[in-house]
């Protein structure tokens, strides 16, 4: 089935979402911590305090980086990024406790619009591992592959559909706004997108369509 595209504005409503969203939790204990230093007059209680907002600022800073660079502009039009430079926004995004990022992509300057495709595909596949486990990126032939491995790692139904074009534009919501993002990437960058199990791994892969050239800008 053809999946007509969303209008622009429901686009930009819905990521908008989605990005409150990562960034909500980090901040609301910044929030909690503010207001324990406040009333809290035990040293052990304030030092546990602290902790927590330091923590938990590093994560919301982390994560802002991140979402600027895989949903926002990340600068100007026709931009290129550093791969590494990404890789190490990813990696402060991932973070060392559910899931661990193996980035294997070579430190160079690549289309914004590529780098935000790779970003968006590793979404995908830390998506497949609720359990936690190892999300691997690295650059392919003509792409980019991550494969997620981990304990009860699965494709999930409503995703594959909105990667294949299935599903119905009243069925995106916030929690699937990001692989409709991901397929609208890829379209625009003619690397065609696929989600496949691999043995026990979940695969998200794009390689470049030949007969249509790669964008540079997006």
């Amino acid at each position: 089935m053809h999946q007509s595209h969303l209008s622009d504005l429901d686009l930009a409503a819905l990521l908008c979402s989605r990005v409150c969203h990562d960034v909500i939790s980090p901040v609301g204990a910044i929030t909690n911590g503010l207001e324990l230093l406040e009333v809290e007059d035990d040293e052990a209680m304030r030092t546990m305090a602290m902790d927590l907002v330091r923590k938990s600022a590093k994560q919301a800073s982390a994560k802002l980086k991140f979402c600027r660079i895989a949903f926002g502009a990340a600068g100007s039009a026709g931009a290129i990024i550093d791969m590494g430079e990404a890789g190490d926004v990813a990696k402060a995004f991932v973070g060392e406790e559910k899931i661990k990022l193996d980035w294997q992509v070579p430190r160079e300057n690549r289309p914004k619009q590529q780098v935000k495709l790779l970003l968006n595909m590793m979404l995908i596949a830390m998506g497949s591992i609720p359990r936690g486990g190892v999300v691997k990126a690295e650059a392919i032939d003509g792409g980019f592959a991550v494969r997620a491995s981990g304990e009860g790692a699965k494709i999930f139904e409503k995703t594959d559909q909105v990667l294949k074009g299935a599903a119905a534009l009243e069925e995106i919501d916030a929690r699937l706004i990001q692989p409709y993002y991901t397929k609208r990437l890829a379209e625009a960058a003619g690397m065609p997108l696929s989600l496949t199990l691999d043995g026990a791994d979940v695969v998200v892969s794009a390689i470049a369509d030949i007969a249509k050239p790669i964008a540079a800008t997006g």
